[in-house]
């Protein structure tokens, strides 16, 4: 029988030390399957030079994990802010607060940014502003992606019409309230828990912190935060043949969430963990410090990040399959689109870079994407076209112009409550600190991108379930 000895390996390659016992392990394992020599050589050569992918392999996370110690390099060591920031486009300008622009030239000041982009919904966040765009080089930034991981938009759209709404109102309610949770901590009990294979990810046993956190996801899988997080029904008036639909409107059902306690928690831990790398940084941008991708920290975040989107992904596709049969409609179609997120891209001049999108959108060539407005505003349906200057980005929303604080101090429940009224919305929770006059108006938001999107519909809400209190996640 043949066996992969240490001799065999060193001749492959492979160094002396406790990698090469834990080579000859994994090669064991791997032939007791069946698999030729030469087959698992050149599997322990892929293991060698992406250790990344195989985090999640039963077999092999082990040998991954101590080429990535072997290999890593230490993070950059100069944490000195460049001079001046780089140069960056802002759509918007006139819409945009200047704490929101002196964010992002912070950002691009930082030592380790590419290229970046400022989107018409920008508004203040920590370290980078909700609606930056920064690309940096084989870095991530945790807080550059932001708390609630892969927050998202789902789109579903039904081939009956939107009078039902109205012919039908107190069942449509109804199954907004009975299956949707909000508010921290909100999770689903007894016959009402959630199933999705999401659960079933190897990821989970990736490290230690999603092992605990494995709990949390099944607790909350298919339930929504609070703040500006809601599950809404409406109408959608589609403006060309599409999804195999002519032109009209349609019902629909339109829903903004994120990864819940799951994101919250692993940006925590990563950003803490930035931040203790980088003790030199300028307070400024202590938010905004990075991990190396050549280490096993940042190795662990995006494994760790990508699967918070998995799992957000999840949440939408419960809420929507179990408000949909609870009034007795199949989807004809969906479009989900997502931010707070990091990309690995190419730059038009062919560097590879980690694209930060924090409340924005992707929009390259023919990407589809939903911008919403508020509780009581239109949202669209956009195609992008891949314009390289925004780094093929676009808007997220409409972006807040009062902060919360700001909104709960000057805008009465009576007048939030007559603006829904005049334009036939009915809502379901929802906190004064989310009124439509606490943010900037849509169609204002949406002209201003009209070089990176094309309009291809429109969602107009109509009864719109939110959490009650005011919140992130």
């Amino acid at each position: 029988m043949d066996v992969i000895t240490g001799k065999i390996l060193k001749l492959n390659n492979w160094p002396d030390g406790r990698i090469i016992g834990l080579a000859k392990d994994a090669a064991a394992k791997l032939m007791d399957t069946g698999l030729e020599r030469d087959t698992v050589l050149t599997q322990l050569d892929a293991v060698r030079n992406n250790p990344g992918n195989f985090l999640t392999d039963a077999v092999l996370a082990d040998l991954a994990r101590e080429c990535i110690r072997l290999t890593q390099k230490d993070e950059p060591s100069v944490d000195t802010l460049r001079e001046a920031p780089l140069p960056f486009p802002i759509w918007g300008r006139e819409q945009i607060d200047e704490e929101a622009i002196k964010q992002m030239d912070n950002a691009m000041r930082l030592p380790i940014s590419v290229s970046g982009a400022l989107m018409p919904d920008a508004h203040v966040g920590y370290g980078l502003p909700i609606g930056g765009v920064l690309a940096t080089e084989n870095v991530v930034i945790p807080y550059a992606v932001g708390v609630d991981i892969a927050c998202r938009m789902r789109l579903s759209l039904y081939e009956v019409s939107p009078h039902l709404l109205g012919q039908k109102k107190g069942l449509f309610e109804k199954a907004l309230w009975d299956e949707t949770a909000f508010g921290m901590g909100s999770k689903w009990t007894g016959s009402k828990k959630a199933q999705h294979a999401v659960l079933d990810d190897p990821a989970w046993l990736a490290t230690r912190q999603l092992q605990t956190l494995k709990d949390t996801a099944m607790n909350q899988l298919g339930t929504s935060g609070t703040g500006n997080h809601f599950v809404e029904f409406g109408s959608f008036k589609l403006h060309e043949p599409m999804f195999g639909l002519q032109p009209g409107e349609y019902l629909a059902l339109l829903s903004h969430s994120g990864s819940r306690g799951v994101g919250a928690k692993i940006a925590d831990r990563f950003s803490k963990l930035a931040m203790e790398k980088h003790p030199d940084l300028d307070k400024s941008v202590r938010y905004l410090a990075w991990l190396s991708l050549d280490s096993e920290a940042g190795q662990e975040y995006w494994l760790s990040m990508e699967l918070a989107g998995k799992f957000a992904s999840a949440n939408h596709y419960i809420i929507h399959k179990r408000v949909a049969a609870a009034v007795g409609l199949k989807e004809v179609a969906v479009v989900e689109n997502h931010h707070n997120f990091a990309w690995n891209e190419t730059l038009p001049d062919g560097r590879n870079v980690i694209v930060h999108r924090k409340g924005a959108t992707p929009a390259g060539e023919g990407v589809l994407g939903i911008i919403p407005g508020s509780m009581g505003d239109a949202g669209y349906l956009v195609r992008g076209k891949g314009v390289s200057s925004s780094l093929s980005s676009a808007s997220h929303g409409a972006g807040r112009r009062m902060s919360r604080t700001v909104a709960i101090n000057s805008i009465s429940r009576s007048t939030r409550d007559e603006y829904l009224k005049e334009r036939g919305v009915t809502l379901i929770g929802g906190g004064i600190d989310e009124s439509p006059q606490a943010y900037k108006q849509i169609e204002e938001v949406i002209a201003a991108q009209n070089d990176l999107v094309e309009v291809l519909g429109k969602f107009s809400p109509r009864i719109v379930r939110m959490a009650d209190e005011p919140g992130d996640i």
